[in-house]
């Protein structure tokens, strides 16, 4: 049985950059959603509900047929989002340090580089989906998947994502995709990005 976690901030804490509406639909309703889609699916599997969401993942290919699909649109949103929360956090003007700042520098020159290149592949997905900074093998990456499709699927580790269905920012950003995009920097979490990357170099 998947739970929904609680967000690790009050609703408006975000504010201005995402309104206290928009989290309040998108964890209450989107990501509740997800959950009890996903538990509804695997009901008739119990041996797949005592798995973590990561060895579900990672395995979707032995998810039984019926129920594939549905596993993988949910089970996916489920993990994006409890992600997504964590990558977030109140503004702290905080920028990148450490082992982290080495690997972005490494892998795109600078930090503007890397934001421009997250940036404009974010405003390259088509339709709804997610952008990311994975690690592949021992170097940071670009990547963008559909729907709520997640980067360990293809064998990388998501280190920082951004949600581009529009209910993650439509209410407030109506069609301005790029001014989601600007503004979501201010509140990038890179503690939890920096953490991430240690946890998965071990």
């Amino acid at each position: 049985m998947f739970n929904l976690p609680e967000l690790p901030y009050d609703y408006d804490a975000l504010s201005p950059f995402i309104s206290s509406d928009i989290q309040h639909l998108h964890h209450d309703k989107h990501h509740r959603a997800y959950v009890d889609n996903l538990n509804k699916a695997l009901g008739s599997y119990p041996e797949w509900q005592k798995k973590s969401i990561e060895e579900i993942i990672t395995s979707l290919d032995q998810v039984p047929e019926d129920v594939r699909m549905i596993v993988r649109n949910n089970g996916g949103g489920h993990y994006n989002h409890s992600m997504f929360w964590e990558m977030m956090a109140p503004k702290m003007n905080q920028e990148p340090t450490g082992t982290l700042l080495d690997k972005l520098q490494h892998g795109f020159g600078d930090i503007k580089t890397f934001k421009d290149n997250f940036g404009e592949g974010a405003l390259k997905v088509f339709g709804s989906g997610w952008q990311w900074l994975v690690l592949d093998g021992d170097e940071v990456k670009l990547m963008s998947t559909p729907n709520q499709d997640s980067p360990l699927s293809s064998g990388k580790i998501p280190l920082l994502g951004l949600d581009l269905w529009e209910h993650a920012y439509y209410l407030q950003y109506y069609n301005k995709r790029a001014d989601y995009i600007e503004a979501w920097w201010n509140i990038v979490n890179w503690d939890d990005v920096a953490k991430r990357l240690d946890n998965s170099s071990k």
